[in-house]
């Protein structure tokens, strides 16, 4: 499958062209990107084609895999998903519901495959034990603790103003509601408020009858940060495992199951309408703590 990949930023150069480049079953085509210097910096090290704009690269491919801010990312995948290519998207897939299930319509109207690259949920660990935790049941409760900081010194993510804007409810808050969704199930109203260091603090009725919190920043000091997830319930306490840091290994199974649907296999877990659930899920925290109300979901 001929892929084409949009954004040269660190995550593109950490997760996205090593992780085309090393997969069998991919060419990594093309590259476009807003600084058409580095784009070209970047194609030329994998071996790929600079393209001079969007709609040249999605022309030219079979699929996109896209590593641009929220609000960017989304209007270009809507224009790849009308075209009938095939999405690889980061999270979260909008800062907008309106605008996800703009993408989310378009996949489904043209047959497109699509993959939202949630990390660390495509390896096997934490995939063997969110299934086994879910076929176990009768979970009560969640809490996720996903707190650091991405303003240390030579972070790559720390100059990222989206990032600086949205912070960590945007950046984390995506893993930690994927966490949950296939544990505790469908989230059907959130409250939340926000501290100083960029916290928010998340309420989820999921409608199980289950209540889990999140706690979430991207610049709390360094001695502050923790990343924890635990459920409860009448199987006692679990861990939920945190696996290796590896994003090209985590990648190469979110190619698997993409050209997996693609060649008619079923819909991705982890695709662009998990995705769209996990944007109305922050969206609603968003306005929850904005508002001081309890917001549905859906």
């Amino acid at each position: 499958m001929r892929f084409g990949l949009l954004g040269t930023g660190p995550w593109a150069r950490i997760a996205h062209a090593p992780g085309l480049a090393a997969h069998d079953g991919v060419e990594f085509a093309g590259v476009w990107g807003r600084d058409g210097a580095k784009a070209a910096a970047l194609a030329e090290e994998y071996g790929a084609t600079p393209y001079p704009s969007v709609v040249a690269l999605i022309e030219a491919v079979d699929a996109v895999a896209i590593a641009l801010p929220p609000d960017v990312q989304a209007p270009v995948a809507l224009r790849a998903a009308r075209a009938g290519r095939h999405l690889l998207l980061d999270k979260p897939v909008a800062f907008t519901v309106a605008e996800a299930q703009e993408i989310l319509a378009a996949a489904r109207e043209r047959g497109v495959a699509s993959v939202v690259f949630f990390t660390r949920r495509f390896m096997p660990q934490l995939r063997d034990f969110l299934a086994e935790a879910a076929a176990t049941g009768g979970w009560t409760e969640a809490r996720v603790d996903h707190v650091g900081t991405i303003y240390d010194e030579g972070n790559p993510f720390g100059a990222s103003p989206w990032r600086r804007e949205s912070g960590g409810l945007w950046d984390v808050g995506p893993h930690a509601v994927a966490l949950l969704l296939p544990v505790l199930g469908p989230v059907t109203e959130v409250a939340a408020m926000t501290a100083p260091r960029d916290m928010s603090h998340v309420l989820l009725r999921h409608a199980s009858g289950a209540v889990s919190t999140l706690t979430l920043s991207v610049d709390v000091p360094p001695a502050a940060a923790r990343e924890e997830a635990v459920l409860a319930g009448e199987a006692g306490l679990r861990t939920v495992p945190a696996p290796p840091w590896e994003p090209v290994t985590a990648y190469r199974h979110a190619l698997d199951d993409l050209l997996a649907a693609a060649s008619g296999g079923p819909s991705p877990e982890l695709d662009v309408r998990f995705g769209a659930e996990v944007t109305a899920i922050l969206a609603a925290a968003d306005t929850a703590a904005r508002t001081g109300r309890t917001v549905p979901v859906g």
